[in-house]
């Protein structure tokens, strides 16, 4: 049964932390699994689920930088993965099913924003490459220790930016249209949402869940690619730099920013319940294409049509078999 794309009254809020939504949850003997774990948001996820007792293991692409950051949480182990490239996910997949552990909770929470055109090996523009496919691949590929736990969640850190546009079926890789660095990180956050709809009622069946999440605004690497005057012109950082926290008006520090994913992957509010784009703590309200309104999840990004068309585009791109 499909759940609802409406708030359930929670209890918690915008500026719940992920430490305050993990309150008397034990998570011994559960894996996780956190994309991108090693900074900003991702850092905080993954700290919180290994604070509530869980085993996790974050893979990253850049290393030196992913250890260097690592550094003071021993709790946290470093893998290597790049989720931009096909080789380096099935290799990551590989070692992860030798083990022959379950996975309990993967979080893709890794992704770009906006960086100048670039392409993967197989000429797939980087951030549907990186944000979607590459996320996609992976729980593919992981789909047997996803069953292995009964009872496992997946979830998918979107955007509001998923706002700015749906995935253009007929040139989603700018082969025709002139590349815009906006557009394609709106295209991907609602391929980010649209995957989460699919892989929830494929999953169903074998108990494994998906959701996907809109963190808030939190000012993290993820906007290297943006001038100093234009983060000011977003309203989200003051004259010097600094980031303006107010999370009723969707500025957030990352432990804020965080809370949404780890509510996700671990609360028992959500039993039973998947494929709904959440946010505050909450499932997200469902809005009308034309709305102005700050937050909610658009149609484009939860449509079940839509949905059932990326992920058959996305096994042909990745030529991995959907979830039984």
């Amino acid at each position: 049964m499909s759940t609802p794309q409406a708030p359930i009254s929670s209890g918690f809020g915008a500026a719940s932390t992920a430490a305050h939504v993990v309150q008397g949850i034990d998570l011994t003997g559960r894996v996780a699994i956190v994309t991108g774990g090693y900074s900003g948001i991702g850092l905080v996820t993954a700290r919180t689920l290994a604070s509530a007792g869980a085993k996790v293991i974050v893979p990253a692409r850049n290393q030196a930088k992913a250890s260097e950051r690592l550094k003071p949480y021993p709790e946290l182990r470093l893998e290597s993965l790049d989720l931009m490239e096909p080789a380096s996910v099935d290799r990551f997949a590989d070692q992860f099913l030798a083990s022959g552990r379950a996975l309990h909770i993967l979080i893709n929470n890794a992704g770009v924003m906006a960086p100048p055109l670039a392409r993967n090996s197989l000429g797939y523009e980087s951030q549907f490459a990186t944000n979607h496919l590459g996320h996609f691949q992976l729980a593919m590929r992981l789909w047997p220790a996803l069953q292995r736990a009964n009872g496992a969640r997946v979830v998918a850190v979107s955007s509001r930016g998923h706002i700015l546009g749906g995935v253009d079926f007929d040139d989603w890789n700018f082969d025709r249209r002139e590349y815009d660095p906006w557009t394609a990180y709106g295209q991907s956050k609602t391929a980010n949402a649209l995957f989460s709809v699919q892989l929830d009622r494929l999953g169903i069946g074998s108990g494994v869940r998906a959701f996907a999440v809109h963190p808030g605004g939190v000012i993290t690497d993820l906007v290297r690619h943006m001038k100093t005057e234009d983060l000011q012109a977003t309203g989200f950082v003051d004259e010097r730099g600094e980031p303006i926290i107010d999370p009723e008006k969707n500025m957030k520090t990352p432990e804020q920013g965080a809370a949404t994913s780890v509510w996700c992957a671990t609360s028992s509010q959500l039993d039973g319940m998947g494929g709904v784009y959440c946010e505050n703590c909450d499932i997200a309200i469902a809005v009308p294409a034309d709305s102005t309104e700050m937050l909610g999840v658009r149609p484009w990004a939860i449509d079940p049509d839509f949905a059932e068309r990326l992920w058959s585009l996305s096994e042909r791109l990745t030529e991995t078999l959907h979830a039984r």
